[in-house]
């Protein structure tokens, strides 16, 4: 059974059924922000890197400006066969790959190639939209990889969190949140984060403290916002 439920079929039929449920909890949330304005503050930053926090990425590709081009970075595993359909079903291109804990685990999750196709997206002006933290670490810690992508392209990383009133909360390593209908919803963009293309190992280890501080900031912020 096990394996039948991992078939490509079946993860395919399960992505489009996610797209459906995430359309369905868009459509009956009100939003008690407008990302107008945050959107109009990043308008001259972009192409950038749209960091988010695993677990609270799902409802992201519903919220961006259509006019706007992204890549979303998947992973090669099989629930990243599932996200990746999701995320093309709501009009979202994908790029496969992770990186792992080592550089060893990059290259066998197609870690370098991914990088170098987001690259070549950000400087064909297309933006994208990656998860900050490595799987299976804390719910809440950054990886380097995001920060490597900012130094290698030059494009900034842009924060952003999406939280909903109606929801279920897991025990998972991230702490994933299942957004549900008929309740509030809130998109905060928070400031762009530049890294230098000269960067050595000790200032990407500060920036990816700030990022990681940037994406906790912003976050709390769209679960302030859902209070009021």
């Amino acid at each position: 059974m096990k394996k039948i439920f991992r078939s490509k079929p079946i993860l395919t039929l399960g992505g489009r059924l996610i797209a459906l449920w995430l359309r369905l909890v868009h459509a009956t949330n009100r939003m008690v922000t407008d990302p107008t304005g945050d959107y109009a503050r990043v308008e001259g930053h972009f192409p950038a890197i749209v960091a988010l926090w695993h677990g609270q990425h799902f409802m992201v590709p519903l919220v961006r400006r259509k006019s706007d081009s992204f890549r979303a970075l998947v992973s090669r595993s099989g629930d990243g066969h599932l996200n990746s359909v999701a995320a093309q079903a709501l009009g979202v291109d994908v790029v496969r790959g992770s990186g792992g804990r080592n550089r060893s685990k990059t290259l066998t999750k197609g870690g370098i190639s991914a990088l170098k196709n987001l690259i070549t997206c950000l400087h064909e002006g297309i933006s994208v939209v990656m998860t900050a933290n490595v799987p299976k670490t804390g719910a809440r810690e950054c990886g380097l990889g995001v920060v490597t992508l900012a130094k290698l392209s030059g494009r900034p990383i842009i924060p952003a969190a999406y939280a909903s009133s109606r929801r279920i909360d897991l025990d998972s390593w991230d702490k994933a949140s299942i957004n549900l209908p008929f309740g509030r919803a809130a998109f905060i963009i928070g400031e762009p984060i530049y890294v230098s293309r000269e960067a050595d190992e000790e200032e990407l280890e500060v920036m990816r403290q700030k990022v990681e501080a940037a994406l906790n900031e912003t976050t709390r912020k769209a679960y302030d916002a859902l209070k009021h």
